[in-house]
């Protein structure tokens, strides 16, 4: 590339270019935050998961979510053995476990969630509320462009 160009100015245009760019620096800096905790950006998707969809087997999780069975089997079983989630017998399928944050887990949900919300603002502090709606709708409509819904690459 020639002396004196950046290539951040010549690819600005590109809308692939700088989704990858932001992807890359919100991501980042998203599990800079969560750092303190003890997390990373994945154990919240977990427990945010668990927490949506409390009693739902790992199974129904992973297949909702794109999420391989050996994966989701790692991504569970890291998660329990820090204490956060929990496995119980499933009452109306006992070949099922069903997932349940523990209170250790709901606590620190709790702590990671106000954390997201405060970096989803920053993030976002440049647009106003209308702006911010636009963007996600046309976020929503390029994903849906580019496929099925699925986990984040970061969890599968």
């Amino acid at each position: 590339m020639a002396e004196g160009v950046d290539a951040g100015e010549v690819l600005g245009g590109s809308v692939g270019f700088l989704l990858s760019k932001l992807g890359m620096t919100s991501a980042t800096q998203f599990a800079e935050t969560l750092e303190p905790l003890g997390i990373d950006p994945r154990h919240f998707g977990i427990l945010r998961i668990v927490e949506m969809a409390s009693g739902q087997s790992q199974q129904q999780l992973g297949e909702a979510l794109h999420i391989p069975p050996s994966r989701m089997v790692a991504l569970i079983d890291d998660v329990e053995q820090r204490g956060l989630v929990e496995r119980r017998r499933n009452p109306k399928d006992r070949r099922a476990h069903a997932l349940h944050l523990t209170p250790k887990g709901r606590k620190l949900y709790d702590q990671a969630l106000a954390i997201a919300t405060e970096y989803e603002e920053h993030l976002c502090e440049g647009l106003s509320e209308r702006e911010r709606d636009q963007l996600l709708t046309l976020l929503h409509k390029l994903a849906a462009a580019c496929g099925p819904a699925g986990s984040h690459p970061g969890m599968a």
